[in-house]
């Protein structure tokens, strides 16, 4: 999966001067450096192809704390465990004057997800005029949110949604392609034959679900997986 990132670093301002001490650069510098190679490995690790954006928090510019030489300089994520919402990099300078600093920071995730153009009722069949890509915050959420409509259009909404949501995998179902009552033909094969067979339906149901058949000649009732428009399968 390929990922597609935006990095926007905010400094802010920082108090005691408008411009900002060569300690506080090496602090920002290397916090943002940090946070942008962990960000992209996490990212790396999930799901999600989102945009990200860095915030540096104020710093005190009156610091009086010497230059780290870049060898001696060592940067962690202090927390939390992952490096996105509100974050603190420990920065630490490993040499004779050593010394150890914590910079905040808050980093935003945005992606381009699926969301309804208008309200639409439990039981719909989405199209293309239902849906668009609209870009969402994602920094705070768990959810997966989908992001291409040819993976939904003619999906079932489970429930009724309001103008401008989010879809997740949750909001959709397979469109029901049977109904209780309707006559299907019954399927059963092996290496050597293939068996059809009429029947009637006990259960409504979408491609890939098990449903209740009788056997029209028979009268036994089976278990059937849909496999098309009044088609199922018997076996594998």
């Amino acid at each position: 999966m390929r990922f597609i990132r935006a990095c926007t670093l905010l400094l802010g301002f920082f108090s005691g001067a408008a411009t900002a001490s060569p300690l506080i650069d090496q602090l920002v510098g290397s916090a943002e450096s940090f946070l942008q190679g962990a960000i992209e490995e996490h990212l790396a690790s999930s799901t999600r192809d989102a945009n990200y954006r860095i915030e540096i928090s104020r710093l005190d510019n009156r610091l009086r704390l010497p230059l780290c030489d870049k060898n001696a300089l060592q940067t962690t994520l202090e927390s939390p465990q992952v490096p996105i919402g509100r974050v603190t990099v420990r920065v630490s300078c490993n040499s004779p004057s050593s010394w150890r600093l914590f910079v905040p920071a808050q980093v935003s995730l945005r992606q381009s997800v699926l969301a309804t153009t208008r309200p639409l009722l439990r039981h719909s069949i989405l199209a293309a005029g239902d849906l668009a890509l609209v870009e969402r915050d994602i920094t705070t959420t768990a959810d997966s949110f989908l992001t291409s409509p040819d993976t939904v259009i003619g999906l079932r909404l489970r429930r009724a949604l309001p103008a401008d949501t989010a879809l997740t995998p949750q909001h959709l179902e397979q469109n029901q392609i049977i109904s209780r009552g309707d006559k299907v033909i019954i399927r059963s094969s092996n290496e050597r034959v293939s068996v059809r067979m009429p029947g009637e339906a006990l259960e409504a149901g979408s491609i890939g679900s098990q449903i209740r058949v009788r056997n029209s000649r028979s009268d036994r009732v089976i278990h059937a997986r849909i496999t098309g428009p009044g088609e199922v399968r018997v076996g594998p």
